[in-house]
């Protein structure tokens, strides 16, 4: 298939420090992950969150992570998933910062300030993916931490962020094998969503 060598070629590319390959999966993916950031954060965050910035930082460490080959998708469709998890993750910890009382951009007053540059992402990043997509996205992501206690779900989404099994165990205070067995059961969870959505 083309589009399954396309990818193989420009992740070989990346994995071989090739700037225009990071170059083309930037432009390839960016206007959909500022969509779906924005659709994260909401109106009253995007106040003091520019998604723009939290897209940025989502390349930024998938970048740094694919180059130590802690990441290992298969295609495309593969790509963005990994990348819109990342962008999820990062809104999450926004809006847990901002959430905080003495933050809390709920009381304060409104305000609307948009670049033109960002506001004509908003309009062509809205076609994809579509809203439906990014519903189901979403939905899949918060079905599979739902059911977890703290811990796991950190396990889970420093995961997503590409840190491997021996970092996270030394984050979160577990074992390399308790943070495997966490990651297997949210696995088998996930094959299972994607099966009955089939």
């Amino acid at each position: 298939m083309i589009s399954k060598s396309t990818f193989d070629n420009a992740m070989a590319r990346l994995q071989a420090g090739d700037q225009q390959a990071a170059w083309e999966i930037f432009e390839r993916f960016v206007d959909r992950l500022i969509a779906l950031a924005e659709s994260r954060l909401g109106k009253k965050l995007r106040r003091k969150i520019d998604p723009e910035d939290v897209v940025q930082s989502v390349f930024k460490s998938f970048f740094a992570r694919q180059a130590k080959g802690q990441y290992h998708a298969t295609s495309w469709d593969e790509l963005w998933g990994l990348l819109a998890a990342i962008t999820i993750h990062k809104c999450g910890h926004k809006i847990e910062h901002f959430s905080a009382a003495r933050r809390d951009v709920s009381i304060e007053g409104s305000a609307s300030f948009f670049t033109k540059r960002s506001h004509a992402a908003w309009e062509f990043a809205a076609r994809e993916p579509t809203p439906a997509q990014a519903l189901i996205l979403n939905e899949t992501i918060d079905a599979l931490l739902r059911p977890l206690n703290e811990r796991e779900r950190q396990i889970v989404l420093l995961t997503l962020e590409g840190w491997t099994t021996t970092e996270i165990g030394s984050e979160v205070k577990c074992s390399e094998r308790t943070a495997r067995r966490v990651l297997n059961r949210v696995g088998r969870r996930l094959q299972e969503i994607l099966n009955e959505q089939k």
